[in-house]
């Protein structure tokens, strides 16, 4: 894939832009940490391990030259979660929130630990939320911001075997559409990411069997954070990466549910997800 150049990856002008982004040591919020700090923003980088984000900061800084702070937190915590949301509305700088931080469970629904179930929509709807709005009422008194909510291609369906995942991500699409609905005229964008099999650790923490997914339906995720950013300058508040991934997202919209949650059923027996 060719490039972005600077220019062009800008989401508003400005002599300093600020990016905080959430799940920042790993996978699609990685990549987006790498990206952003290419395109000239000053990083707030959140995720569980202070060791990670730290090693991260350190080799972003010697590349690029950019302030990176390193804001280690477990957002299922509520005090955590309310130490980020203070550092947000405190940063009047800030250009983009990266809602990225997130998590899965699989197998049936009544075997599944109640208390990891809570944790996932704690972190996947409630720290999504309380973040947005943090970076909100700011975004809106300066007349522009963007936020990028990362969803999934589970949003589309529902998703027996990962059920409370799949309703998360339901609950992020509609709660974006929404938002950018209110937000209109304001100069203030929002954005649901959501992308199919991406190379990360997610599949592996989740307890995902992708021995039989093909190649062909995998991504990684520079060319999703590409999409996201190029989406995000469009103004599109659903961005879905991936020729393969556009196509089951369509027929997911277009198919009764009845069909879409049969066939979701069937390949989570066979070991899709």
């Amino acid at each position: 894939m060719t490039e972005t150049t600077h220019a062009e990856t800008r989401i508003h002008p400005g002599p300093r832009r600020t990016a905080l982004v959430t799940g920042a040591s790993s996978g699609i919020g990685l990549a987006f940490a790498e990206r952003l700090a290419r395109d000239k923003y000053d990083l707030i980088l959140v995720a569980r391990s202070r060791e990670r984000l730290e090693d991260l900061a350190k080799r972003l800084t010697e590349a690029h030259g950019h302030e990176v702070e390193v804001l280690p937190a477990d957002l299922t915590q509520p005090a955590e979660l309310r130490r980020v949301e203070e550092r947000i509305r405190g940063e009047r700088t800030l250009e983009l929130l990266v809602n990225n931080a997130g998590f899965g469970t699989v197998g049936r629904f009544a075997e599944l630990d109640p208390d990891r179930e809570e944790d996932e929509i704690r972190l996947n709807v409630i720290a999504l939320v309380r973040l947005a709005r943090a970076a909100l009422a700011g975004f809106v008194e300066r007349g522009h911001g963007s936020i990028v909510n990362v969803s999934s291609l589970a949003a589309f369906q529902p998703d027996p075997f990962t059920a409370t995942y799949g309703a998360t991500k339901a609950f992020v699409n509609s709660f974006t559409e929404a938002l950018h609905e209110e937000l209109r005229e304001t100069g203030v964008r929002v954005q649901a990411l959501c992308p199919g099999f991406t190379r990360t650790e997610f599949q592996e923490r989740a307890g995902v069997d992708t021995r039989t997914v093909p190649d062909f339906a995998w991504m990684d995720p520079g060319p999703v954070v590409e999409a996201s950013l190029a989406a995000l300058r469009r103004g599109d508040v659903i961005c879905v990466p991936g020729a393969t991934n556009r196509g089951i997202a369509a027929f997911s919209r277009l198919a009764p549910h009845v069909l879409t949650r049969r066939i979701s059923a069937a390949m989570m027996r066979r070991g899709l997800v």
